[in-house]
């Protein structure tokens, strides 16, 4: 059976990679080619992806009893590039 750490660490991977491919490639086609259809196809799972991110950040904090100081830290990580990746590197793994 999946728990929620195992499920915050798949969904912090596919945002993480929602938020790079929307900053990296969706924005910059949107501006130097000026089609924002790709804005437009990632915005929406990566709005949810975010959304479940951040729940399951909360869930899973309070379930291993994380500090506010971490887990202000792990959602800060979803604000930054490749931040879910560090967060899962430096607090996700090792509770696994």
């Amino acid at each position: 059976m999946y728990s929620l750490l195992k499920t915050l660490r798949i969904v912090g991977f596919l945002e993480g990679i929602s938020y790079i491919l929307l900053l990296g490639v969706a924005v910059p086609v949107k501006y130097v080619l000026d089609d924002p259809q790709y804005v437009k196809l990632l915005g929406m799972p990566h709005g949810l992806l975010f959304v479940a991110y951040i729940v399951l950040a909360l869930l899973v904090g309070i379930e291993l009893k994380w500090s506010v100081k971490t887990i202000g830290l792990v959602l800060i990580a979803s604000l930054v590039p490749f931040g879910t990746f560090i967060a899962d590197s430096k607090y996700f793994k090792p509770a696994s």
